[in-house]
């Protein structure tokens, strides 16, 4: 399972969001730095409306959604890649997951206290950002050294992890992160196995007050930290209030849905947050419906039929025949599987199909 990191600053609301994320209060929450050391994890639903249409069409109660793995890492503070505060821990820490979330803290508040003193969204992303990138050279520096002694000896691999440190380091050394950087497929490849902290992909999540969430699109801090996450990392930035959704989830659905339009929301802005890193991370969902139960799976974009029937079991793929296939939009116009075979909407794709987010399938496979 793919991981997404939580990362910032202490005293952001990491932890909170962690908690609320993940439904539990596993994340110790404080007004003090660190109160987070060993990073907790949690399995997350990723809520998708689709699959209770799917369990009416097919007239099932039972419904099993996809999940994606969560991590909340401790804060870092400015000297991080010096050793200060939790320093190497907390970089290890960040090597070990697939994507980051970065909350960035736009609440005021005078009894949470900020480490830098003064409440400065886009400075607190440039000192992580800077963190990461002095880590990254550092890597990128040993890499080169060990390379050097080998490519004297003219090996071709050598040099080419050479010439991909050497646009690397000239890279960062420009204050720019190692997933900007425009590389071809093997240079990319190359790049991939040093691991750098800033070639994941991220998003960012700016975490409000709890009286600013219904007006959060007017906030100078939110437009600053989107523009920044824009032009900057290339990315989004997804609105949180982490003390909201620390207090939705003690809710039922129900009466997380009343407070939400109280507040004058219409939905969770965790909802938003895990939906957008799951396809941050490159993962699409296909579905399965029966009688027996409506399930939602994970796939990668790009995968064809038979990877994907590989999901469900190894024997699907290895046995792959064909996989009868309808839209999820389709089915709901049809009504029903026998409605979408008489419109001509089902089709049976083979092995050389690309999967579309929102696929309806049956595989065919012979063991």
């Amino acid at each position: 399972m793919l991981r997404a990191g939580i990362v910032g600053l202490p005293n952001v609301g990491k932890s909170t969001l962690f908690n609320a994320l993940t439904r539990t209060r596993k994340a110790e929450a404080a007004n003090y730095p660190f109160c987070t050391i060993e990073p907790n994890v949690g399995v997350v639903i990723v809520p998708d409306a689709r699959l209770e249409t799917l369990a009416k069409i097919s007239r099932t109660t039972r419904i099993v959604p996809t999940t994606i793995e969560f991590v909340d890492i401790a804060g870092l503070v400015k000297g991080a890649s010096q050793g200060e505060g939790l320093g190497n821990r907390f970089l290890q820490h960040i090597r070990e997951v697939d994507a980051i979330v970065e909350v960035v803290r736009c609440f005021e508040s005078r009894d949470v206290v900020h480490v830098a003193g003064e409440l400065d969204p886009v400075g607190d992303i440039e000192t992580v950002k800077t963190e990461l990138i002095l880590a990254d050279l550092e890597t990128v520096g040993r890499s080169k050294e060990k390379a050097e002694k080998t490519a004297r000896g003219g090996d071709p691999q050598a040099r080419a992890l050479l010439e991909v440190a050497g646009k690397l380091e000239r890279h960062l050394d420009s204050g720019k992160r190692a997933l900007t950087l425009a590389l071809d497929p093997e240079e990319k490849e190359i790049a991939r196995r040093l691991f750098l902290l800033t070639s994941r992909p991220m998003i960012f999540a700016a975490n409000v007050g709890e009286d600013e969430l219904a007006r959060a699109g007017e906030l100078p801090r939110v437009a600053a930290v989107r523009r920044y996450a824009e032009t900057h990392a290339g990315t989004e930035a997804v609105v949180v209030s982490a003390e909201i959704e620390a207090q939705l989830a003690e809710l039922s659905d129900a009466e997380a849905a009343d407070y939400l339009a109280h507040l004058g929301v219409t939905e969770s802005g965790v909802d938003r947050l895990i939906r957008a890193v799951y396809h941050l991370l490159g993962l699409r969902t296909f579905f399965t419906a029966s009688e027996k139960e409506a399930r939602a799976w994970t796939f990668h974009e790009g995968d064809r039929a038979p990877e994907a029937a590989g999901v469900i079991h190894s024997d699907f793929e290895h046995g792959f025949i064909k996989a009868e296939t309808v839209s999820f939009g389709d089915l709901v116009g049809a009504g029903s599987m026998a409605g979408a075979r008489e419109r001509g909407v089902l089709r049976q794709e083979g092995k050389e199909y690309v999967v579309a987010d929102g696929d309806v399938i049956l595989f065919k496979f012979n063991v």
